[in-house]
This record gives C-alpha cells, sequence and structure tokens, in this order.
C-alpha cells in the first residue's frame, strides 16, 4: 500500500497542490500559534502528541470496510504532508519579479525560498544566486524526499513517521517566520533535524554525486559518512553543487532553475529506487 498511496499523493501534489488549503504547516498554525514557552521537551512532546493522535486513527481504521477508509487517511495526510504547493507559488512569484527586473519582489520571494537559512547580508549576485540554488534544493529535500523517507522506512506505521516529521519541519519553519533565532535555539529544532536528516541527507547526496560530477562529488560523500557536526543543509547543497558546476550562475532566472531541474532529476531517481525496492520485496 505505501508505493499505491506514494504514486497518488505526488501525482495530486504535482496537479493541485498549489495553495494552502492542502498544506499541513497551514494546518498545525493554530496549534503554534499558541505555545510561547519554548523548550526541547516541549517539541519533543508536541511531535510525540502528533505522532500518537496518527497512530490512534490508523489502528482505529484497521480492518474497517476491506480497509477503503485507511487508505484514503494515508493518501490525505500523504498530501499533506509531502510537497510544497505554497513554496512553488513564492517559486513562481520569484522568477515572474525577476523577469520584469523588479528588485524589490524579487528579493522578497528570494527571502521567502531561503526562510530556513537565508541568504548572507551585502553579498555579490553570484553568491546571492547560489544561495537561492541551496534554498531551492533543501526545500526540494524538506518537502519531497525526506518525508518521502519517513513515509517508506516506517512501513505499516509510516504515516506515523512520516507525520512526525512534517510536524518538526513546520514547527521550524514558524520558528523561523515570527520568531527569535533565540528561541529556535531554545525549542531545539535545528538540533532534533540534525539528526533526523543525516540518513536521508546522505541518501540523496549519492544521488546528487552520480547524476553530477561523481569524480568530484563522490569524495566529498564517503567524506561526509563520518563527518556528524557538519549541518545537514551544508552537506546536501555542497553534493549538489557539483552536479551544478556546469550551469549558469550569473542569471537570475536560468540559475534557479536550473537547481529546479536538477533537484526534478534527483526526485524522479529516488522515486524509481523506491518503487523498484518495493516491487522487489513483494515479489521475494
Amino acid at each position: 500500500m505505501t508505493l499505491f498511496t506514494l504514486l497518488l499523493v505526488i501525482i495530486w501534489e504535482r496537479l493541485f497542490k498549489m495553495g494552502q488549503h492542502w498544506q499541513l504547516d497551514h494546518r498545525l498554525e493554530v496549534v503554534f500559534g499558541r505555545v510561547k514557552h519554548f523548550s526541547l521537551f516541549r517539541t519533543l512532546l508536541m511531535t510525540a502528541l502528533c505522532m500518537l493522535v496518527v497512530y490512534l486513527c490508523i489502528r482505529g481504521l484497521q480492518g474497517l470496510f476491506f480497509n477503503v477508509p485507511l487508505l484514503v487517511f494515508w493518501i490525505a495526510l500523504g498530501v499533506l504532508c509531502i510537497g510544497a504547493g505554497p513554496v512553488r507559488m513564492h517559486y513562481h512569484q520569484y522568477l515572474k519579479a525577476a523577469g520584469h527586473d523588479d528588485l524589490h519582489a524579487r528579493d522578497e520571494m528570494a527571502g521567502e525560498l531561503t526562510l530556513i537559512h537565508g541568504i548572507p547580508p551585502e553579498c555579490d549576485e553570484r553568491e546571492y544566486l547560489k544561495e537561492l540554488q541551496n534554498g531551492l534544493l533543501w526545500i526540494n529535500f524538506r518537502y519531497y524526499l525526506a518525508p518521502l523517507f519517513w513515509f517508506v522506512v516506517g512501513g505499516v506505521w509510516g504515516p506515523v513517521t512520516l507525520a512526525g516529521y512534517a510536524f518538526l519541519r513546520a514547527w521550524q519553519t514558524w520558528l523561523a517566520r515570527h520568531h527569535t533565532p533565540h528561541q529556535r535555539l531554545l525549542s531545539g529544532i535545528d538540533a532534533i533535524l540534525h539528526v533526523l536528516d543525516w540518513v536521508p541527507v546522505r541518501l540523496v547526496g549519492v544521488v546528487y554525486a552520480l547524476i553530477g560530477h561523481g569524480e568530484k562529488a563522490l569524495p566529498a560523500w564517503f567524506a561526509s559518512l563520518a563527518d556528524r557536526h557538519t549541518p545537514q543543509y551544508q552537506v546536501l547543497t555542497q553534493l549538489a553543487q557539483y552536479s551544478l558546476a556546469r550551469e549558469p550562475h550569473l542569471d537570475k532566472v536560468k540559475t534557479p532553475k536550473a537547481a529546479v531541474s536538477m533537484a526534478k532529476k534527483a526526485s524522479l531517481v529516488v522515486v524509481v529506487v523506491v518503487a523498484l525496492l518495493t516491487i522487489y520485496g513483494t515479489l521475494v
């Protein structure tokens, strides 16, 4: 059921998910808005409660009407957790603003696309566009590839692990947008996601290494296997940048498009690999 659900979720996301309506981040804003104190314990507690609710829903739906309601629940949760509808809108707005040389609107949309890690102040145009590429690559990882990883490795409880990861992602985004760096630090969210992203970043990183300049990327990927301290954002984007070395870095429209194109290739490879492994496991 995992593969079937995953394919339906991806099709739905690509065809219909363009706004906030089907986005878990948007649905959790009411909950996050009530949190006034920040700590690692509170973050873990909220995540555990979210996962518990999903677990109880799965247990309650198992066996009902030939598991059709359970399948619908899997698909609905997958649509909520996988995909970046509002971010895709920001990306298209960025391209429109850049194409019309509207610097204010371009910078505003670039700020949305690099919300988590930001763009260094007073950087030149080349560095600006490179950081924008990195932000787009990270969005693809956080909203597509990492959720896909936790959905698959969770097996029959895939929705539980998927919901937990999506909740943490939404919480980090909320903190980055509405609170101070100190409050975000107190929440412990970055440390938690650093641990959870370690394995999926290496798996996605090897895909970037293989579809790009392997002679440069593979040594960096092997070195990352023993690296527990470098931020996962830096590990992933460094490997992806090897694959983007021959793409334009000075065009305000072509540069982000190159990153999105590369991210789509990596996503396609990951989905095909997951599908083949799932089919193989079913047959064997």
